[in-house]
C-alpha cells in the first residue's frame, strides 16, 4: 500500500501577511511559484495512484509547477471556511477577542454562502477525502498526493492518524512543502513533515 503525500501550496500575499484565506482565490507570489517549482525534485520519479488538488488557483498552480501531471480537482480539498474572519489576521481578531483560538472557537458567519466551519465540520470533509484516498490506494499501485491548504491539511493529517479534527493544531505546516503519511505495522504514522525543495 502506498503513502499519502500532503503538499501545501506556495506562498501568497495573504500567507505572508497572516490574513485568513479560504475562498479568496489569490495567486502565488513570485516566491510562491519558486517554492512550487522547488518541490519537483522531491516528487520526481515516483509513481502516483492519484493526484488530487483543491479547486483554488494557488493549489492548482502549485501542482502544475511541481510537475504533478493529471491532477484532478476535488471540491472537498478547499481551505477551512473562515466565515467572517476571511482576510482578517489573528492579531486583528485578538483586539476584540483576546482569547480567540481557531481550533476551539471556530469563526463567525461570513457573507452569503460562507457560514464558516468548525473543526468538526472540516474534519467531516477530510474524512470524505480520506475515503477517496483509501479507494485509490487499494485499487492502484503508488502514492496519493493531495495539494491543498494549511489548516485543511492539518485537520486531514489528524484524522488520518486517528485523532480528533481539532488536534490538527499540533501540526504546523509551511508553504511550499511536502509531508508524507505512511504506515508502520499497519498503523498510520508521520514519515516526513514540512520537507521543502531547499531542505534536501
Amino acid at each position: 500500500m502506498g503513502d499519502l503525500l500532503l503538499v501545501r501550496h506556495g506562498e501568497t500575499e495573504w500567507s505572508v501577511s497572516g490574513q485568513h484565506t479560504s475562498w479568496t482565490d489569490l495567486p502565488l507570489t513570485h516566491h510562491g511559484e519558486q517554492q512550487a517549482k522547488s518541490l519537483a525534485p522531491l516528487l520526481a520519479g515516483q509513481t502516483f495512484a492519484r493526484v488530487l488538488t483543491s479547486p483554488l488557483e494557488r493549489a492548482v498552480r502549485t501542482a502544475e509547477l511541481a510537475g504533478l501531471a493529471d491532477s484532478v480537482i476535488h471540491p472537498d480539498l478547499h481551505e477551512w471556511d473562515y466565515g467572517g474572519y476571511e482576510g482578517v489576521t489573528t492579531r486583528e481578531i485578538h483586539r476584540t477577542r483576546p482569547d480567540w483560538y481557531l481550533w476551539t472557537d471556530g469563526v463567525p458567519p461570513g457573507p452569503e454562502g460562507h457560514p464558516g466551519e468548525s473543526p468538526e465540520e472540516v474534519g467531516l470533509r477530510a474524512d470524505r477525502v480520506l475515503s477517496c484516498v483509501d479507494a485509490a490506494l487499494g485499487n492502484r499501485s503508488g502514492d496519493v498526493v493531495l495539494v491543498a491548504h494549511a489548516h485543511f491539511l492539518r485537520v486531514l493529517a489528524a484524522r488520518r492518524l486517528g485523532l480528533p479534527a481539532g488536534d490538527g493544531r499540533l501540526f504546523q505546516l509551511a508553504t511550499g512543502t511536502v509531508s508524507r503519511l505512511s504506515t508502520e505495522h499497519g498503523r498510520p504514522v508521520i514519515a516526513q513533515w514540512n520537507a521543502s525543495g531547499t531542505s534536501v
